[in-house]
């Protein structure tokens, strides 16, 4: 094969696995061998099991020899966010505190793709408790952005984007309150979704009616995140959020043209979230590409007023809800971000919950208003480039100084507060040869239109195809 197999898509070797051209116990090897080879360099994975998935390999494939029907991801190398949690392997959240933790349940993401098919190599690399989209712990240091290796690979999805974009598996798994899928496929070059609330059910988890926080799926191409998300979606009835839609409804192909599709533009989010000139200077070339594929594109954006206050307002609480029993009993073993959002949570009035939770309902409305005059949102990804791995965030942002970890995510956390489905595609590269994502924005519960258009885009430039120069193999 001209290839090697860590390089091909997942749809690829999905169809090679069924045919028999290939078995899952080469396509395993392939990975491990990579991961040996470049994960030194990138510390994307944190935990790894090569016997565990060496044998889950062989076992797949004395199902094939069966004749056995396989389901979707059969025999697909997986390695899971580590802070999903995987029964009998540790799930440390990047915290010193669940340095030894061994869950005796997977979460139902976990479960799903497993039933699917996939083999669970491992676990990625987090942000402690996922705080943040720079993916660095006490634990396991930080994950080296695969472009450039000096370079944050974001978060708090990072050490799966930047698996990806590595070779060291062909799918991912993340989460996403405030851009965490998103960001880190920005940052990597490859493709990150945030669904529609509800569209990937949670459990286990102390609040159940969360919507702000979403677990999704990433990967090389638009095509092969959809397949992921076939795996993760559908209804469950432990989650009272859960969409009815059947996962397999994204199991389809992807193929059409944009021809007549309204789509709104918006490089800053109407002042709320001014972006990096370097940042802008990729994406707006991008536009007259779509244009060509025959969209009309206007400079638009929905009325985001308050929706700054609401996202900080709802974090706080969920990290109260989440955390503040840690802070009890383990605050020195926290890091002081971490505790100064969950006192954030403590400081919150019911006065302070029912404006957010007000504001939210309107702006739901008025994104509904908006989406009937357009059928897509553009917007950046990230308001920056892949920033200093060494720095916890930004210190400026166009110009303006940031008081704190969050200020330079507001391009994808404003757009969390409205419950919509958002994906980064690959949008191109600086002259350095940093990556830059575009961020596709549809209405509620639009998710498989937002995959379609970002999947007719990818196919006209093509630049998630762009490798990093790491170790050959």
């Amino acid at each position: 094969m001209p290839d090697a197999l860590h390089q091909l898509d997942a749809l690829d070797l999905a169809a090679r696995l069924r045919r028999r051209d290939i078995s899952a116990r080469e396509v395993v090897q392939s990975h491990l061998d990579r991961i040996e080879q470049v994960n030194p360099v990138v510390n994307a994975l944190v935990t790894l099991d090569p016997e565990g998935a060496l044998a889950a390999a062989a076992r797949a494939d004395e199902r094939l020899v069966r004749g056995a029907v396989v389901p979707p991801l059969h025999g697909l190398p997986i390695a899971f966010k580590d802070t999903h949690l995987t029964r009998g392997m540790r799930t440390t959240h990047g915290s010193p505190l669940f340095a030894d933790h061994v869950p005796d349940e997977d979460d139902l993401l976990v479960e799903r793709l497993q039933r699917a098919g996939a083999i669970r190599l491992g676990k990625t690399n987090v942000p402690e408790f996922a705080a943040g989209s720079h993916t660095f712990n006490p634990l396991f240091g930080t994950t080296r952005n695969p472009y450039d290796t000096t370079r944050s690979a974001g978060g708090s999805s990072g050490g799966a984007a930047a698996a990806l974009a590595a070779g060291l598996q062909p799918l991912a798994d993340g989460s996403d309150m405030g851009g965490s899928l998103r960001n880190p496929a920005s940052f990597c070059n490859v493709v990150g979704l945030r669904p529609t609330p509800g569209r990937v059910p949670r459990h286990p988890g102390r609040d159940l009616w969360d919507t702000l926080s979403v677990p999704g799926p990433m990967g090389r191409t638009v095509a092969d995140t959809a397949l992921l998300l076939s795996a993760m979606a559908g209804p469950d009835p432990r989650s009272p959020v859960s969409l009815e839609t059947p996962g397999g409804t994204f199991r389809v192909p992807l193929d059409g043209d944009l021809r007549g599709l309204r789509i709104a533009w918006t490089p800053d989010l109407a002042g709320h979230a001014p972006a990096e000139a370097d940042v802008l200077a990729v994406l707006e070339p991008q536009l007259r590409i779509l244009e060509e594929l025959g969209c009309r594109v206007d400079t638009a954006c929905p009325d985001l007023t308050g929706a700054d206050a609401t996202f900080r307002t709802l974090r706080a609480h969920s990290f109260d809800l989440a955390l503040g029993d840690l802070l009890d009993s383990d605050r020195q073993a926290l890091k002081p971000s971490i505790v100064e959002n969950i006192e954030q949570g403590r400081r919150l009035t019911v006065a302070d919950l029912n404006t957010a939770t007000a504001t939210r309902s309107r702006l739901h409305l008025g994104t509904l208003d908006f989406f009937s005059r357009y059928d897509l949102l553009l917007a950046p990804v990230s308001q920056v480039t892949p920033f200093d791995a060494e720095l916890e965030y930004p210190r400026e942002v166009a110009g303006r100084p940031t008081r704190s970890y969050l200020d330079w995510m507001r391009s994808a956390y404003l757009i969390s507060v409205l419950g919509v489905p958002a994906l980064s595609v690959p949008a191109g590269f600086t002259p350095g040869g940093l990556p830059v994502g575009l961020q596709f924005i549809g209405p509620p519960r639009a998710d498989l239109a937002v995959l379609r258009a970002g999947h007719a885009y990818e196919s006209a430039t093509r630049h998630g195809r762009r490798r990093p120069d790491l170790p050959a193999g």
